[in-house]
């Protein structure tokens, strides 16, 4: 999926606009490439748009929202909104396995349950 179609349903998802809605998909997908592989620019699905895994900075897990809000810009209930309707997104995206697969590696790296996947 091209990145603006991937921010244009993220928008509708979350209510954002496309200018936010476009920082927080960047910032929920840096945080997930990051968080799932420990690497700044590893996608690892191999599907997602090359302008989310640019300029991945490193650095440890942390609360998952706060990181998204600080990447973005926004406060947390917008980060938490965004990230929701990037998830729905994601599922839309990649195949079920893909999905569970990026689930199962956001838990096994984070040591237990994501606020945003469950």
């Amino acid at each position: 999926m091209r990145f603006p179609l991937f921010v244009a349903a993220v928008s509708r998802r979350s209510g954002l606009a496309p200018e936010p809605a476009a920082s927080v998909a960047r910032a929920v997908l840096q945080t997930v490439v990051e968080r799932m592989t420990g690497s700044p620019s590893t996608d690892p699905t191999g599907y997602l748009p090359t302008e989310l895994t640019d300029a991945v900075s490193p650095g440890e897990p942390a609360d998952f929202l706060r990181r998204v809000g600080e990447r973005a810009g926004v406060d947390e209930g917008t980060a938490a909104a965004g990230a929701a309707a990037v998830f729905a997104t994601l599922r839309e995206t990649v195949t079920v396995g893909e999905f569970q697969e990026m689930v199962a590696r956001l838990h096994a790296a984070g040591g237990g349950t994501d606020p945003i996947v469950g």
